[in-house]
């Protein structure tokens, strides 16, 4: 239940870079695939999740690039790959100086 509580509170205070990749994602623009955003898989609420590619999106601000947050994230990520995610991970100053660039990675994964 606190998982829920928490994603439905990051839903509603969602950063500028995570609301910039939603407008692209939301509402099955990307080849009519559905995304969802701050989804609870496990102990984890992953940014945004297509369940029909089994793929994992997740946009990091600078807060990750510690060493304990680079640990941390790459436990989460074995985590959501041991159950059969791929993940996908994107810099706030991507978002925003190339968000062409992360459209065409994200394309390309849907594509295949």
């Amino acid at each position: 239940m606190k998982n829920k509580l928490n994603a439905r509170y990051l839903r509603n205070n969602m950063t500028p870079q995570e609301r910039k990749l939603w407008q692209i994602l939301r509402k099955r623009n990307l080849y009519n695939y559905k995304f969802r955003r701050q989804y609870p898989i496990g102990n984890y609420i992953v940014d945004f999740i297509c369940h029909e590619k089994n793929l994992i999106i997740e946009v990091d601000g600078g807060q990750h690039n510690t060493i304990s947050e680079k640990y941390y994230d790459m436990e989460r990520t074995k985590y959501l790959e041991s159950k059969g995610f791929k993940v996908l991970r994107f810099w706030n100053n991507d978002i925003d100086n190339n968000i062409e660039g992360i459209y065409q990675v994200i394309s390309r994964f849907l594509n295949n």
